[in-house]
């Protein structure tokens, strides 16, 4: 997994939306975590796990690919708001669980501590080791759910997230 060049596609995103919407003088990490757990959101309505009441069947592959790399975007921008390295934040643990749903469960109990950690005074104040450590696991537990329980591979997380990051320019460049 080489995060490198996602890091610096991101980056690249990150600074054009910033300057697009006079967001210089902002710490987005708030809206940012916020949109990180919409995103988990969504893509677990796509793959109906917790939905025992119903019998219809998840969304396709790609569509859930689509919502997982939306996920990522995030992941990404957050790390690099918070000077986190690409390195530091490469998968050395698996964090999932038996089941899809155990494993959303924690991943939004990662993503609740990150904000929890960080919920005083930003950003003078935060511990960035302990920071670093949660957003890790996160992290971790975030890829595991897309290769354990999704079964997508890094090859095509990246070539979607190369996708949706095109996307996502283009929806700036019309006002979206």
């Amino acid at each position: 997994m080489n995060l490198e060049k996602l890091y610096e596609i991101q980056g690249g995103l990150d600074a054009h939306i910033v300057n697009e919407q006079g967001l210089e003088e902002e710490w987005l990490f708030e809206e940012k975590v916020l949109a990180l757990k919409v995103e988990i959101g969504e893509l677990a309505n796509e793959t109906r796990c917790f939905k025992f009441w119903s019998r219809k069947p998840p969304s396709s592959k790609e569509v859930q690919l689509k919502e997982y790399v939306d996920g990522l975007h995030f992941f990404l921008s957050i790390a690099m708001d918070l000077d986190m390295d690409a390195e530091s934040l490469q998968v050395i643990c698996d964090y999932t669980r038996d089941t899809l749903t155990e494993t959303f469960n924690d991943l939004y109990e990662y993503v609740a501590e990150l904000r929890a950690i960080s919920a005083v005074d930003i950003p003078a104040t935060i511990s960035l080791s302990d920071i670093h450590d949660t957003l890790h696991v996160a992290f971790s537990c975030f890829v595991g759910l897309g290769e354990k329980h999704l079964g997508f591979t890094w090859e095509e997380v990246q070539q979607a997230y190369y996708v949706k990051n095109l996307v996502n320019h283009k929806r700036q460049l019309t006002g979206y």
